[in-house]
């Protein structure tokens, strides 16, 4: 039987200096997670609206032995102190990092979200660590400037228009629109015109975020611009 079943190394991606862990965590375990939202459709109930793939994180937990011993998976084992300082140095820099685990598939992008480090136990002679990574994906946006006015300014101010009403769950409001099953504007329904309601949900960046209805049971959803505090 081999000794390690496995080696776990870490490399700085600004300067390429890799850093193989001593010893082997008991277990590794990556965790894939869906931005997943839950919805109310009229006259249906509650549902699952799966989202798109959260960045991927793992936690290793290990030690940082002073001394040579049979469980030490490293043929080069340096102080716990220089293991701390290459860490510390890779997350207040912000570099990310190549996690690779030898003799498997798993190669990912990623950066120290968090390290915890001390001793265990009443035990001196080797470090307890937590390192927590979190997945990196590269990204680029543009700035868009907003364009000039054309023409010259008037000299007179021109009279800013009051606020409007602001409105919360409770609510009693007036609405003029169409109503649709869910906060996506799929299922649409009646056309309401200056009718009275109450609202139950709000459901924030989406197309249709304001739920409506009557003596708290849901008649539909509508824009923000179709309703009014009453």
């Amino acid at each position: 039987m081999a000794k390690n079943k496995f080696k776990v190394y870490l490399t700085d991606q600004k300067t390429g200096e890799q850093l193989e862990l001593p010893v082997n965590p008991s277990e590794i375990k990556f965790k894939y997670e869906t931005n997943d939202s839950q919805e109310m459709i009229v006259n249906f109930g509650q549902v699952n609206i799966v989202g798109e793939m959260k960045l991927a994180t793992v936690s290793i937990s290990s030690t940082f032995p002073k001394y040579n011993a049979h469980y030490v998976s490293t043929d080069k084992l340096l102080k716990p102190e220089t293991y701390i300082s290459k860490l510390s140095k890779i997350q207040k820099g912000k570099h990310q990092v190549r996690l690779v685990i030898a003799t498997t598939k798993y190669s990912l992008l990623m950066t120290i979200s968090n390290f915890e480090h001390g001793f265990e136990n009443g035990y001196a002679d080797e470090y307890a660590y937590t390192l927590d990574l979190m997945q990196y994906r590269k990204f680029s946006y543009t700035k868009v400037n907003s364009p000039k006015s054309k023409g010259k300014k008037s000299g007179k101010s021109k009279k800013r228009a009051s606020p409007p009403k602001k409105i919360s769950v409770g609510s009693k409001v007036k609405v003029s629109g169409k109503l649709h099953a869910d906060s996506y504007g799929r299922g649409a329904g009646a056309y309401l015109k200056n009718q009275d309601r109450q609202i139950i949900y709000i459901a924030k960046g989406r197309d249709y975020p304001v739920c409506v209805g009557i003596n708290g049971k849901p008649s539909g959803w509508v824009k923000l611009s179709e309703v009014k505090k009453a």
